[in-house]
């Protein structure tokens, strides 16, 4: 059953007519109502094409929250073979939110890390949303750690609301491991693609996302606080997330012109969700084509080039 977002109603409404006219016809088969029932799918076809085709940013928002959406662990699932998981910071515990191991991308290995939301209640509570605590971003850092010393390239699949802002994460240090996990990204000798499948939620997502190749899909979000957070700050008043989402640039669209993200990648009409294995397999593609042009690179110049580019950003804006 088709979980439909609230601007999605209308559709839901010609959908659910068409698909009540062929279970009509199931119960009657002397009924012909096929001929109605298919006017039906292409006017939602249209629909669907119309309503994707200039999403505001917080519609944006809506869609890169949805809950069926690919997740970090379709996408390692279907993506990457040979994929041996790696638990642990060997300092407190293993965070749940966050993923990685060993893997495979085509002939090539690889470290894969990423944040994982869940799929359904159990798996949300067991992952904590994708809302990593300290011990999560310290795994991060020890993968990367593994990854760098064996010459590995890493992948990093972000989907996460945010750092989890927990009393007991707070007294781990939750700052001070962002900021570890950051400056572990901008130090790598090897390359990094980070890939923003969902939410980029503030430094939760930067201390994954500071790659030497930042992709975004096309209905994802990326930003320093949700657009919730920020009227709930600025306005004292969370209904006004639709005038923050527009303010807070936070669309891969936006983000590309600014100069945050260096690649979009294309997801079908009616966004991820609608077509999960072909949006997989656009991420696939787009990781395997960075990783051979960034294979050229020297370890030292991958790192150089990294740190520029973080360090340069904001530069044009400010000269102009």
């Amino acid at each position: 059953m088709t979980n439909y977002l609230d601007f999605e109603k209308p559709l839901a409404e010609i959908e659910g007519k068409a698909e009540e006219l062929r279970a009509m016809a199931r119960a009657n088969a002397e009924m012909d109502v096929e001929g109605e029932a298919k006017a039906l799918d292409r006017k939602a076809e249209q629909m669907l094409k119309d309503l994707y085709k200039g999403l505001t940013p917080w519609r944006k928002c809506q869609v890169a929250r949805h809950p069926e959406r690919p997740h970090c662990k379709d996408y390692i699932e279907a993506l990457f073979t040979e994929y041996t998981p790696l638990a642990g910071d060997r300092n407190f515990a293993d965070d749940h939110a966050v993923m990685g191991g060993l893997a495979r991308l085509g002939d090539q290995p690889v470290v894969v890390i990423g944040l994982e939301k869940g799929h359904d209640t159990k798996s949300r509570i067991e992952r904590n949303f994708g809302m990593a605590r300290p011990e999560g971003y310290r795994k991060a850092i020890r993968l990367m750690d593994l990854a760098d010393r064996f010459g590995l390239p890493v992948i990093a699949l972000v989907d996460t609301s945010g750092a989890y802002p927990g009393k007991g994460a707070e007294e781990r240090g939750q700052s001070e491991a962002i900021a570890r996990s950051t400056q572990k990204c901008l130090s790598l000798r090897v390359p990094l693609i980070s890939v923003i499948i969902g939410e980029g939620g503030s430094g939760g997502a930067v201390a994954f996302a500071s790659g030497n190749t930042v992709m975004m899909l096309e209905h994802s979000v990326y930003s320093v606080i949700s657009p919730e957070g920020c009227a709930a700050i600025l306005w004292k008043d969370a209904e006004k997330m639709r005038e923050a989402a527009e303010a807070l640039r936070l669309t891969a669209q936006d983000l590309k012109s600014l100069g945050v993200i260096d690649r979009i990648i294309p997801e079908p009409v009616g966004g991820a969700h609608r077509g999960r294995k072909d949006t997989i397999a656009a991420v696939g593609q787009a990781i395997e084509t960075e990783l051979k042009a960034l294979a050229k690179k020297k370890p030292d110049a991958l790192r150089k080039s990294r740190r520029e580019k973080f360090l340069s950003m904001g530069s044009k804006g400010l000269a102009a």
